[in-house]
């Protein structure tokens, strides 16, 4: 579905997305574009799901909305406003057994990818189990999923992992910065961009992370391999 949302009676953007945790969708989004810095932002926020359409109030009501936006490279063209990130410092690190056995989990959770396929499974996780997972159509939407019910539930995404189904892109590794994750791991490759940009975010960006192989893109120091 097209959910479009509405910020201050001004149309925003629309999403193309999965009808599951629009809420969650909606929050995660505004933050990442930096439109809101917490949930204490946002002072109503009612869904319509028969017109597709969410009107979200702020505590503000004399903000300016971005007007300038990127095509990004996830399913059905998505757009986001910020082109930039935020460096990640973390202290964080994993040992490959560690990022193997969270991604033997995500496997375990995708229930509408079994039903259907054709959608991503994403998660947070701490270093031994899932926090919150979220599945979409589109890739970039599962991390605003996730970074939405996160804000709902008070609950911290510093030195955490993603894991995701889907090809990690530039656009993905800017939301990660945002939440400030140190690592980011998925099943396919990443695109060449979301690899530059993960070196200069401090992010350690992980590929082809199935079965008991996975390949390390960038900033190899967070992976301990003398632990396996």
């Amino acid at each position: 579905m097209g959910l479009t949302i509405f910020v201050n009676h001004q149309e925003l953007v629309t999403i193309q997305c999965t009808p599951t945790k629009m809420e969650c969708l909606v929050l995660g989004f505004l933050y990442g574009e930096g439109i809101i810095s917490g949930i204490s932002d946002v002072v109503m926020m009612k869904m319509c799901e028969v017109e597709s359409l969410v009107d979200v109030r702020l505590i503000n009501p004399e903000f300016e909305l971005p007007t300038q936006r990127t095509l990004t490279s996830g399913c059905g063209g998505g757009s986001v406003f910020k082109t930039y990130g935020q460096k990640v410092e973390s202290g964080l690190v994993v040992t490959a057994t560690e990022v193997l056995c969270l991604m033997k989990q995500l496997q375990e959770k995708m229930d509408l990818y079994r039903l259907s396929g054709g959608v991503h499974t994403s998660a947070l996780s701490d270093t031994g189990n899932l926090l919150v997972v979220a599945e979409d159509i589109g890739r970039h939407n599962t991390l605003d999923k996730i970074h939405g019910e996160c804000l709902e539930r008070a609950l911290s995404t510093r030195d955490r992992l993603l894991l995701t189904t889907g090809r990690v892109s530039s656009e993905m590794l800017l939301k990660a910065a945002k939440m400030q994750v140190p690592v980011v791991v998925s099943r396919h490759s990443p695109t060449g961009s979301a690899v530059s940009l993960a070196c200069d975010l401090g992010i350690a960006l992980i590929g082809h992370a199935r079965g008991n192989r996975l390949l390390v893109y960038s900033h190899p120091e967070r992976l301990d391999c003398s632990a396996n």
